[in-house]
């Protein structure tokens, strides 16, 4: 049975589900050449361009920066830092508008440029063949390169998901998007540089195979490929024209007839993908020690006077490129989508930067692109289903999506989705499909991030109660540890143990005391004297043979004790600081009440 690369080198090139045919519209931006934008008045660059978390800012307002001096700490995991597009002074350090289809703000940094476009210091590889690849993918890791025609992800984790693992690489360069031209022009005009990001690539992971997937509506582009692979080991390899080839899960199909696991990465099934803009940025690091700091742009639509390919600064405000290059809106249906028709978004405002992600502007008029219409029920035709590139079930997705059963939208795998459009542009009821997907996403998303944040919490939680108890456990085993070796060291000195001693006479003088206090209670002074001399008298009238002893001594001092214990009880419930009582005009009485005071 003929291996799959060798049924690649003789030809052999599959099919997807699903897919659509909508107007190119490509020959109006790619017969002029690629000019370099103007220095803009303010760039406003993102630190968050990627998929992934964002770098520390390791610049401050009122710094002055070089051109390629980076602006953010490079972190582990999925972050990439950004630099500076060109001298100039930091104005702001402020939430601004980005790029996306949310119209949120994110952080930003603010530069006003100096004019003088002055660079760092480049530090180039000087022959990469000599490293190793961990190194060139630090190289490319700290220039901050990302899928330039993506969703964004890091190239340099996606390059070290294939080590070792990788059979074939696959170049995409399909630019299916109806009206974009960027990696077109590209190919045309920077065909060798790509060529040699590839073998900076081929070095890093070391395929079996490399092969270029271009459609067959750029001539110009693949006899440029040709003349550059000339004398390379690689395939060219011309497809149909078909929405949306481009896409990474369909090229793969096109090109290998293998279907990437659900949930799985291409690296799975050992092909990884490459866009040629993130190509031509690894030649620009590697060879030439630059960073990112520009892309080319389309600028197209039939209100541009001249739609064209330009290179422009990350961080240039659309308004600054609609200035230079001659845009007059729609006065009745004025729109700017960044990106193309089918996966595009309409900006919020002129101001929004450009960041490594926009390849396109679209200012379409009301004639080339209609307006929505309003969303009218679905009529169950199935064409959405038919046109899926993906084999899902647009129809059931939307309506789970539209009564947030999310449950159920994760069970039709709606994280499969690549939102390429193909369902609403078939939709004879004018659905905006993909607008559910990408909420029902977002929201699946969030609740997940919310669940997970819930779990390290719950985890923490209870890692600290196991810390306390476990501390306080080994502290009653040292203090036990430490009294059991005392009393060891007591008795082997024959002696008693002195804590335990003195808690025993402690518990013995307060067993006497408790014996002494019921034995025989507290008596004053004075009313011990009190009653000492009843007793004289009492003693006194039995001497002298009374027929009656004189108990009226002893009568008044119990009637004096009781009417003491009254005003104990008074004083105690009036305040401290009220006077005490008068003299009751009897001496003896006083005495007794002072003696008791």
């Amino acid at each position: 049975m003929i291996s799959l690369i060798e049924q690649i080198r003789t030809g052999s090139i599959w099919n997807f589900p699903g897919g659509v045919h909508p107007a190119e519209n490509k020959t109006q931006s790619n017969t002029t050449d690629i000019i370099h934008a103007r220095l803009p008045q303010q760039i406003i660059l993102p630190v968050k361009q990627h998929i992934g978390k964002s770098g520390n800012l390791l610049v401050t307002v009122g710094d002055t920066v070089l051109k390629g001096q980076q602006l953010t700490a490079l972190d582990t995991g999925f972050t990439l830092p950004v630099h500076a597009p060109t001298s100039g002074v930091i104005t702001a350090i402020e939430p601004r508008t980005t790029a996306h289809p949310s119209g949120l703000s994110e952080l930003s940094v603010v530069i006003k440029p100096d004019g003088f476009d002055t660079w760092i210091e480049k530090k180039p590889v000087d022959d990469f063949s000599t490293k190793t690849s961990d190194e060139l993918l630090d190289v490319i890791r700290q220039a901050g390169i990302s899928g330039m025609g993506g969703a964004g992800f890091p190239t340099a984790k996606k390059l070290q998901s294939g080590l070792g693992r990788t059979d074939i690489l696959i170049v995409n360069a399909a630019e299916c998007e109806p009206y974009i031209t960027s990696d077109d022009k590209l190919l045309q005009e920077h065909a060798d540089e790509i060529l040699k990001g590839i073998e900076v690539v081929e070095h890093i992971l070391q395929p079996k195979l490399t092969v270029i997937g271009i459609e067959d509506n750029k001539p110009t582009a693949i006899k440029a490929l040709e003349i550059a692979a000339k004398d390379k080991d690689i395939v060219i390899r011309v497809i149909p024209t078909k929405y949306p080839s481009g896409g990474e899960k369909q090229l793969i199909k096109i090109l290998t007839n293998k279907e990437v696991p659900a949930g799985g990465i291409p690296a799975d099934i050992g092909v990884l993908v490459q866009n040629v803009g993130s190509l031509y940025s690894i030649k620009r690091a590697i060879i030439d020690g630059e960073p990112v700091i520009n892309r080319v742009v389309t600028l197209t639509g039939n209100t541009f006077k001249q739609p064209r390919n330009v290179w422009a600064l990350l961080g240039t405000p659309v308004h600054e490129l609609l200035e230079e290059f001659d845009y007059k809106a729609d006065k009745k249906l004025p729109r700017l989508i960044m990106g193309g028709p089918m996966m595009g978004f309409t900006l919020p405002h002129t101001n929004v930067p450009i960041t490594k992600t926009s390849n396109c502007i679209l200012a379409p008029t009301r004639r080339e692109i209609s307006p929505s219409t309003y969303e009218m029920e679905c009529i169950r035709c199935s064409a959405c289903a038919e046109a899926c590139p993906a084999s899902l079930l647009p129809q059931q997705l939307q309506w789970h999506a539209k009564a947030n059963e999310l449950d159920k939208c994760e069970e039709l795998n709606i994280k499969d989705c690549i939102e390429c459009g193909a369902c609403a542009f078939v939709c004879p009821s004018e659905i905006p499909l993909v607008q559910y997907y990408r909420q029902a996403k977002a929201e699946i998303k969030t609740r997940k991030d919310e669940a997970m944040a819930a779990e390290r919490a719950k985890i923490r939680f209870e890692e600290k109660n196991a810390r306390m108890e476990r501390d306080k456990a080994e502290r009653e085993n040292r203090f036990k540890k430490a009294a059991d070796n005392r009393r060891k060291d007591m008795k082997s000195a024959n002696g008693d143990d002195a804590i335990a001693a003195a808690i025993a006479r402690v518990k013995a003088q307060k067993a006497a005391a408790d014996q002494d206090t019921s034995a025989e209670p507290n008596v004053k002074p004075a009313v011990a004297a009190a009653i000492a001399r009843a007793k004289a008298k009492q003693a006194a009238a039995l001497k002298a043979n009374d027929a009656e002893p004189d108990n009226s001594e002893m009568s008044k001092l119990r009637e004096e004790r009781k009417k003491l214990a009254r005003e104990r009880k008074a004083q105690q419930a009036e305040p401290a600081s009220e006077a005490p009582a008068q003299s009751t005009g009897d001496a003896k009485k006083d005495a007794v009440a002072a003696a008791i005071a």
